[in-house]
Parts: structure tokens; sequence; C-alpha cells
């Protein structure tokens, strides 16, 4: 895909100024907060170089209003949302599609997500694609932490205070473990 064929869009959240890119086959991208709208939109324009902004068309508006709800503090469940995964590894998308399953509120260890891939050493794997997750909040990858209750990193913008903040939006004040 080239990407002059991906279009995005910035949307105001209670978090700050997210951005969505999508294409013909569905997101391409969810970005959290960076700060301000013109480091929101610099961040997409590094990562689609011909992308465009542009206004959503009707399935990447009902993303961008699911998010804004569920950072509302409203349960939104984004597990059906057509996601184009064209150069993403097959392993991370086997992560994401168990990430995509944790419900609201709760979370599973970087273990036990290895553990349903049948690898249970890869935990550290798994905590590498999680860095990579371009569908931030649709991929909840803020829902997987690390073992012992323990938070684990966060790749976006704050670090692990965004992932404590997004999680306690959940009302999960702190790890839930599923193990």
């Amino acid at each position: 895909m080239i990407d002059a064929a991906i279009e995005f869009a910035l949307f105001d959240t209670s978090i700050g100024c997210c951005g969505i890119a999508w294409s013909p086959c569905g997101i391409t991208a969810v970005r959290l907060p960076e700060g301000s709208a013109a480091a929101s939109r610099q961040r997409l324009g590094r990562r689609f170089p011909g992308a465009r902004e542009a206004a959503p068309p009707p399935a990447a508006r009902r993303v961008i209003d699911g998010i804004i709800a569920l950072l509302d503090g409203q349960p939104r469940a984004l597990d059906d949302v057509t996601l184009d995964m064209e150069g993403v590894p097959e392993f991370n998308r086997k992560v994401y599609e168990i990430a995509r399953g944790i419900r609201w509120g709760a979370t599973l260890s970087y273990g036990e997500i290895a553990r349903r891939l049948g690898d249970p050493a890869a935990a550290r794997d798994v905590g590498q694609a999680l860095g990579q997750n371009p569908f931030a909040i649709v991929v909840p990858c803020h829902r997987v932490v690390a073992a012992g209750g323990k938070w684990g990193g966060f790749s976006a913008r704050g670090g692990v205070a965004t992932k404590r903040r997004l999680l306690s939006i959940e009302g999960a004040q702190r790890p839930l473990l599923d193990d």
C-alpha cells in the first residue's frame, strides 16, 4: 500500500488530542496524545509521509466516537474494528488478537499472553510486540501488565503514568491479573 492512500484526522478526548489514520482496508494507526495537536500531526506525518488530513469516513468516525467514550469512562468494545495490518509481523498480529479480547477494566500479564500463544518463554517478545502496537486503545496494550501485579512498561507518551491513567479510567485501580 502506498501512503497516499492513507488519510488521518485528529480528535479531542478527555486525555488530549489523539490521532487516527485509515486506508481503504481499515484503521492503520491510532495515536495517543503527543503533547499537542501539532506534535500528533507531525508523528502521523512521519509514520505515513504521503498521508493527508481529511474528514473521517463513517467507519473511522465510529472508532473515534468509541475511543472518546472509552476515555470518558464509558465501557466500549472496540474488538470489531477492522484494522489494516499490512506490514504488521505475524507474531504481533497474534499478540494483538489476544490483547483485543481483554475486557474493559481487566488485565492479562505478558506471560499469560505468551502461554496463550503456546510459548511460555515469549513474554519479552510479547512486550516488544505491544511496544510496537500502532493501534493504541483499539488494541488495548495498556491492559497488559507484568508478572506479580506490576505495571510493566508503556510506550506511549507519559509511559507507565499514562497506562495507569487509562486503567484508572476503566476502573482497574491496580493490575487485576486473569492468570
